[in-house]
Parts: C-alpha cells; structure tokens; sequence
C-alpha cells in the first residue's frame, strides 16, 4: 500500500497499543514519533517493526513539531510514497480506512487532505469523553479544515511546508487554510475512520483543553484573521462576547443598578435553552453539550487572554496539555 503512517503520543500505553495494532500489517511503513515517554511506549512501537523518532525535549514540544519530524522521516525511508496517514497514539484505526481515504485521493487529485468519521470510545465513561463524541459529530462533505487524525498528500504537505512547529494548537486548521490559499481542498467523508481514548474523567482536564482552544482561535485569528479568509474571527468574537464583555457589562452597570444588574446574566440561561433546542442528540446530550458550549467561553475567554499578553510582552507559547 503506498501510504505511511507517522503516529505522535507520550505515555498512552494500552491506546498507544491499540493503535500500532490498527496499523501493522496494512503498511510496512510507520513511524512512532515519542516526545519523553516514561512507560513502555518507545519498546512497544519498536516491538511491531516501526521506527522510531525520540523528540529532543530539551526543545519545546508541540503536536506540530512532532508531526513534522515524522514525515520527514517518513520521507527519507519511503521516498516514493504518495500519502501519509497522521494518527495520535490515543486512536485506533478503523478497518477499511486506509484503503478508502487512499481510494477517494486517488480520484480526486485536487484534494490534499481527507478525513472521516471520528468517534469516542467510551462516551458514556464521562460527560467530558461525551461532550468530544459530539464534538467529533460534524458535517461531511468538502470542508474548511480537519483535525489531526487525517490523511495527506505528501506533495501538498510538502508544498506547504508542514505543520507550523510553533503552534501549541490549532496547527491543523493553519494548515488547511495554507493549503486552501493554494487551490487545494480538504474533504471530511462519511465513513469510519478512526476510535479515540480521551480518557478525561475531570473537570479541571476539560477546562485546561477548552482553555487552550481559546488561545488556538486567538492565535488563529491573528495569523489568518483578514478577508477573505477571516480565519477564527467568528469564533473569537463570540468568545469575547460572552466570556468578557456580558460579565463586565453586568458588573459597570451594577454602579447605577445594583443587583439588578445582574438581570442581564439572564441571557445565559436563554443561551443554553437555545443551543440546546437545536441540537441533534438525545434531550440530554443537547442539554449537557448547550451548557458547557456556553460555560467553555469564560476558559476561552483566559486562553484569548494569554495570547494577547504573549504577543505584548514577547513570550513563546507553552503547550497547555489537559492529560
């Protein structure tokens, strides 16, 4: 098969198992890109036959950085291949979706990255694992960017220039709009492509991730933010809206109206009533997702704020991981 894989984890044991085993056998060409395991990950890989990439930790780590590193592995070993599969070591392949992604970019010469179908795998272990199940629930078809579990056209990917190594996240959107600059396009199709282990059973996880999805957006919008593109400017001005301006309005209006100021902290409540009306799911998936789509703008909010404090003072992003 004329595709590679290049897989990216640090301490994912059992999952990082699972996930080499939804590959060998389908390729002979796969590369596990460890950044400072502690466990049995770096032996596990070199177990199946992959090869292996130990990141330098003494520079700072991203996602993006060790994707890259990966594929340009991947291309020194197996310089004639056409397509790279990116995959964490918190998923597993499903059956069939090598040979259907490679299928689709072999018929469709203009697209440079296709993704499928994204699910939890224990979405009733935790509201958290749940809320990422929906999360992953989007529109098929030709879209605007994927996420990380996707596969590519080595030529486009090179192209391009990879991944931007310097962002904390987000770097797959980056690059899909780099990519779509370019004239190339990005598909999510509807089939199964992949299981995902979030294993986040606490709040202060869910908070830390949305958190860092704050600073993405921010840090996206002033990458991207101009027409026509307007890239994460939707977003974050959602995101300053209700995680900053609705609290501060409620709070300067308290200097001539009290405590019924707090009258407009109303808007909420309807807010949550209104997400959870148009979802899709069971009553109680709508309702549990509306309260924390609204609740995640105030962690936003912090993450939107730290990009702007890094940009004025000058300081390097530092990855913000939630496990």
């Amino acid at each position: 098969m004329n595709i590679g894989i290049v897989i990216i984890g640090r301490n994912e044991g059992e999952r990082l198992q699972r996930c080499l085993a939804s590959v060998t056998g389908v390729t002979n060409q796969v590369i596990y890109v460890d950044s400072g395991s502690t466990d049995n990950s770096v032996n596990l890989a070199r177990n199946t036959g992959s090869e292996v990439v130990s990141l330098d930790m003494t520079i700072p780590f991203t996602a993006a950085r060790a994707r890259n590193e990966g594929a340009l592995l991947l291309a020194k070993l197996a310089p004639g291949l056409n397509y790279v599969q990116f995959v964490d070591g918190d998923c597993e392949i499903v059956s069939g979706w090598l040979e259907t992604a490679a299928a689709f970019l072999d018929a469709n010469k203009s697209v440079a990255m296709v993704c499928g179908r994204l699910r939890e795998r224990y979405p009733e272990h935790s509201i958290y694992n749940l809320l990422m199940d929906s999360e992953w629930d989007t529109a098929t078809g030709l879209t605007k960017a994927c996420g990380g579990i996707a596969m590519m056209r080595i030529e486009a990917f090179k192209t391009e220039g990879g991944y931007r190594a310097d962002l904390i996240a987000g770097e797959e959107s980056e690059l899909c709009v780099r990519l779509r600059a370019t004239g190339w396009q990005v598909w999510r199709i509807d089939t199964e492509m992949a299981l995902h282990d979030a294993a986040m059973t606490r709040f202060g996880q869910w908070w830390k991730r949305t958190r860092r999805s704050g600073y993405a957006y921010a840090e996206g919008a002033y990458l991207h933010g101009a027409a026509p593109e307007m890239h994460r400017v939707k977003e974050s001005r959602r995101i300053w809206i209700w995680g900053l301006v609705v609290p501060l309005v409620s709070a300067t209006m308290a200097i001539w109206l009290g405590t019924w100021s707090l009258l407009i902290l109303l808007i909420y409540p309807a807010q949550i009533v209104r997400l959870a009306l148009r979802g899709t799911r069971s009553a109680r998936e709508n309702c549990l997702r509306a309260l924390f789509l609204v609740l995640g703008k105030f962690p936003q909010a912090i993450g939107q704020l730290h990009f702007v404090y890094n940009r004025l003072a000058g300081n390097a992003a530092r990855l913000i991981e939630y496990k």
